[in-house]
């Protein structure tokens, strides 16, 4: 979402001012770009334009606009039976439906490992993507320029490209953290369901020191072999607690021009390493963990600028082949094999 506060005093931003730059134009469902120079950061539609007048003159113009979501969640499926295909087949099947004809040019989707079943389509088209990402164990977003992505479970991290942030001068500054350590991502029975059958995975140790704690994933797989290796994906993915940073801070005003270039240049899925430096003076060694971008965010004020980064678990990526930290398999170590 976006919400931007415009200064308004010359009426530029009234739908009734003929003599506004803007006349005729200040109206809903108009696109809208935010850039951060030239990097565009946001892509969506106006909702709504919020007029205020005070006393003085003083007057402003607030707009508020959302990105594809909310359009697809005000989606139906167009009725009819879905064949075998993969996710990002069936992806494709969704925004080429009537109801939906949702522009080629505006979609980045992967293929998909996982192959789907025969369904009966019916409900809601954004419920229906994100059901299809859950069988992927994937990721469905809309990216900065305002395209529908997906990314399969076999997009592979890389330290090649990686942007990292430290408080220690090695990378790009943060203040503060928020990290997480605890039950919010422990699963250690995991049930798998789709048409075509069912499976649970169990973790005896976790079970034993932590206690049943279930996790339930309705999915659109076609096979009882595929849901089984799901469930066992998953069991190995969230059977144990993970020490994480859940959110990281970054005063933009304080950045080099690199580092600036590198921060607007984040997208969801990006690969990040933070570093913390724990204690003041230092206590013990310093915290390091890679983590992949899942939100962002940008709070801007007439003196300040700060963009907040949600950070999702890597501690269980792929296993990359020659990497110098994916290409490891270990207690310690984030790279394990897929299915």
């Amino acid at each position: 979402t976006l919400s931007v506060v415009l200064n308004n005093e010359n009426r530029d931003f009234d739908p009734l001012y003929a003599s506004s730059p803007y006349a005729g134009n200040i109206v809903p469902r108009r696109d809208v770009r935010l850039s951060a120079g030239t990097a565009v950061q946001y892509v969506g539609k106006i909702l709504d334009w919020n007029l205020t007048y005070e006393p003085q003159g003083r007057q402003s113009a607030e707009l508020q606009a959302a990105d594809a979501f909310t359009f697809l969640a005000q989606q139906e499926l167009t009725a009819g039976t879905a064949t075998e295909q993969t996710s990002g087949e069936r992806v494709a099947t969704v925004l080429n439906m009537p109801t939906v004809d949702w522009p080629l040019e505006d979609r980045s989707i992967d293929t998909g490992a996982s192959t789907l079943g025969v369904d009966v389509f019916s409900g809601n088209a954004l419920s229906y993507l994100q059901k299809i990402e859950l069988s992927e164990a994937g990721l469905l977003f809309i990216d900065k320029e305002g395209k529908v992505a997906f990314r399969d479970r076999l997009t592979s991290p890389s330290t090649d490209a990686v942007t990292v942030f430290a408080d220690d001068g090695s990378g790009i500054p943060f203040a503060p953290a928020a990290i997480e350590y605890g039950t919010e991502q422990l699963y250690n029975q995991v049930t798998v369901t789709s048409g075509y059958g069912t499976a649970t995975a169990n973790s005896a140790l976790s079970q034993t020191r932590y206690g049943i704690l279930d996790r339930n994933i309705d999915t659109l797989l076609s096979s009882q072999e595929q849901v089984e290796d799901m469930a066992d994906f998953l069991l190995g993915r969230y059977d144990e607690p993970e020490y994480r940073f859940q959110q990281i801070s970054v005063d933009v005003d304080k950045l080099s021009s690199g580092q600036k270039a590198d921060l607007f240049a984040l997208e969801i899925g990006s690969v990040i390493q933070i570093k913390l430096t724990p204690g003041n003076p230092v206590v013990g060694s310093q915290i390091d963990r890679y983590g992949l971008v899942i939100s962002l965010s940008h709070t801007v004020e007439p003196d300040s600028h700060f963009v907040g980064i949600g950070v999702g678990s890597l501690q269980t990526s792929l296993f990359v082949i020659g990497d110098s930290e994916f290409g490891r398999i270990g207690i310690d170590s984030p790279g394990v094999l897929g299915f």
